[in-house]
């Protein structure tokens, strides 16, 4: 699979993400290109390290010049099968291309890779796709804008009513914290743990967050929200090309009533700016979902984003949407367990979710 796959002028091959110098073209294109992190070959050696996931993926180029990059995750689970994934753990990293021929080019190769590595399917979360792959735009849906010019600018940006429960988490008397330090960490794992129990979901292992804030260093940071000396709300957040993108975030039972979620959305909001970042990726919902309105209700318009799939002939596409009816009974019986055995259980399924 390493020798070149000619096509015209333009040849495509596997990637060598263990060649420093490789990974620095690749990092470069993504860059010109105005790829968001998970499209980084960064992203993808964090999720190897801190889930097992094989990193790979698929480069396009004439005359010594990049002109497509497809970044790849090998996902493998006993209980899920295995699936390329582009890109593994993120909302986004579809193939980046010069145009689209290139792009379905690059997944045409995939399609063989998938065969050749035993995976039943492919996923793209955004990109061009053959049009003869299933693609959907109707699942989800992202929330990008631009940040205001200062904080109290920030505020007056959003809409009254979601503006009034900001005001309200603003009076609490809570804390704020910015840090990648061991206590940030543990702050952060320990809500985002409780959260996603909450809704019946098996948390990620703390390993991957690790990577993800050893791998992009001082482009990654956790914002958390105290109330006393107990976090009730943390996002940890990347910084990538003059955007920040919130990405693993939640808050307990009690950021509810102490409004800490909407403070802590606001108050990075004035940190990322204070980074020198000027959009605000909210990231992607479900469309229709609670967390979809919410994001409305703060003004940001959604976008709905294209994902495209591919299974291989006579195999069956891997189902890891919490919304399947096959999952209900396990997501009612998950949100009953107590959070030591859900922290306990989940990473090890988690970690083949992709």
């Amino acid at each position: 699979m390493n020798a070149p796959f000619p096509l015209s002028s333009e040849s495509l091959s596997l990637a060598d993400l263990r060649d420093p110098g490789e990974v620095a073209r690749i990092e470069g294109f993504v860059a010109q290109m105005r790829g968001s992190p998970f499209h980084r070959p960064a992203w993808l050696h964090a999720i190897a390290r801190g889930t097992g996931q094989k990193a790979t993926g698929i480069v396009a180029e004439r005359r010594g010049q990049l002109t497509g990059w497809l970044p790849l995750t090998e996902a493998h689970s006993p209980l899920f099968g295995r699936a390329l994934v582009s890109s593994g753990f993120a909302v986004d990293g579809g193939p980046l291309s010069d145009t689209p021929d290139t792009a379905i080019s690059l997944c045409r190769m995939a399609q063989e890779l998938a065969l050749r590595s035993s995976c039943a399917s492919i996923e793209l979360r955004g990109g061009h796709a053959p049009g003869d792959w299933n693609s959907r735009d109707d699942t989800h849906c992202g929330f990008v804008t631009d940040l205001a010019e200062d904080d109290a600018q920030q505020l007056l940006a959003v809409p009254r009513k979601q503006r009034a429960e900001i005001r309200k988490g603003l009076k609490n008397d809570l804390k704020v914290t910015v840090g990648t330090l061991e206590r940030d960490r543990a702050a952060h794992y320990a809500v985002y743990a409780e959260s996603v129990r909450n809704l019946g979901t098996p948390v990620f292992p703390r390993s991957l967050f690790s990577a993800v804030l050893c791998v992009f260093g001082k482009q990654a940071d956790i914002l958390s929200i105290w109330d006393g000396d107990t976090p009730v709300a943390s996002v940890l957040s990347l910084y990538d090309q003059n955007t920040v993108y919130p990405y693993w975030g939640g808050g307990t039972f009690a950021a509810r009533h102490l409004r800490a979620n909407e403070r802590m959305y606001y108050e990075l909001m004035c940190h990322a700016r204070g980074r020198g970042m000027d959009r605000f990726d909210f990231g992607r919902s479900k469309t229709g979902s609670g967390p979809y309105s919410f994001k409305k209700n703060w003004g940001f318009e959604p976008e709905a984003l294209i994902y495209s799939s591919w299974t291989a002939p006579g195999q069956h596409a891997r189902d890891v949407s919490p919304d399947s009816e096959a999952y209900s009974a396990k997501i009612a019986l998950w949100k009953k367990l107590p959070l030591s055995v859900a922290n306990r259980i989940g990473p090890m399924i988690a970690k083949g979710l992709a």
